[in-house]
């Protein structure tokens, strides 16, 4: 009595953990039924997020010229912790730490470390972003802002338009329009910038800082003036989703003049181990 009942209970663990098995594999290899699906997806991804290492390959449109740069990204969540490695220059930064500033190497003269402000201008020159938007959360925050602006016309808007092979790897081809993308009057807010502004309305202020000629840095504004921004991010974005990860590795901007900005994320590992020396500047494959 007592071997049929153990033989009952294996068939029924046997059975459990099969069943298991099968419902993970069907829940990997699903595809996406609806546009909605796919971004709810991509904001779990995100949101799941502890540790990224990648390779980030950048084009971004410098004073009507594109700029292409590529970088080798080490990115803890929380606690924030950032290395860039930029072929010679490198960036340390840790949430809480030095002051708010980065800690860069700058792989030539004056062939001393400087400790830097993220968002002054020697690390904020002829760049669309600073290093505080790296990874992939800035991107969920603009996309969760487009989503509010469209309200039940996600499906106009939101457009999962086929798959697409990028390094090998199956992804889904996400297209968001925005045709009716126009500049607006703003009026400056009491300690406002345009940092501030854009994060406020989810656009880029590199866009803002370059259509507005008069301007001169992102500090360079007042209380009570009229300035241009935007109304959305871009007028066309074309996300590439991995199939297996859901995060976006490729993003393509295009706004009323054209190609605006294009990452891409090579040899991305997510939730790995990375070592706590790996954030200090005495980790023996930097050169600070």
């Amino acid at each position: 009595m007592k071997l049929r009942i153990r033989y009952i209970f294996l068939l029924f663990a046997t059975f459990a953990i099969i069943t298991t098995l099968l419902s993970f594999r069907l829940k990997k290899t699903n595809p996406i039924s609806n546009n909605r699906e796919l971004i709810n997806h991509i904001f779990e991804a995100v949101d799941n997020v502890k540790t990224l290492r990648f390779k980030l390959q950048c084009n971004e449109r410098i004073k009507g010229r594109m700029t292409h740069y590529e970088s080798i990204v080490k990115l803890q969540v929380s606690p924030r912790k950032l290395y860039v490695s930029l072929k010679g220059p490198e960036v340390l930064w840790i949430q809480g730490q030095n002051n708010g500033n980065a800690l860069v190497n700058p792989g030539a003269f004056p062939f001393m470390n400087l400790n830097l402000d993220p968002y002054g201008s020697l690390m904020r020159k002829d760049q669309h972003h600073t290093i505080h938007e790296m990874g992939f959360q800035y991107l969920a925050d603009v996309l969760k802002d487009g989503l509010k602006r469209v309200g039940d016309k996600l499906d106009k808007y939101f457009v999962v338009v086929g798959e697409e092979k990028l390094n090998g790897r199956n992804c889904y081809k996400l297209a968001i329009t925005f045709n009716d993308f126009a500049w607006t009057n703003y009026t400056v807010k009491k300690g406002e910038n345009l940092t501030s502004i854009a994060r406020k309305l989810r656009v880029s202020e590199y866009m803002v800082l370059m259509n507005n000629t008069k301007i001169s840095w992102y500090n360079d504004v007042k209380e009570g003036q009229t300035i241009q921004v935007p109304n959305a991010y871009g007028k066309l974005t074309i996300l590439l989703i991995d199939k297996e990860s859901l995060l976006p590795v490729s993003n393509k901007v295009f706004d009323d003049q054209g190609l605006y900005e294009t990452y891409e994320y090579q040899n991305l590992e997510v939730n790995t181990t990375i070592l706590p020396e790996e954030f200090t500047k005495e980790f023996k494959d930097y050169n600070f």
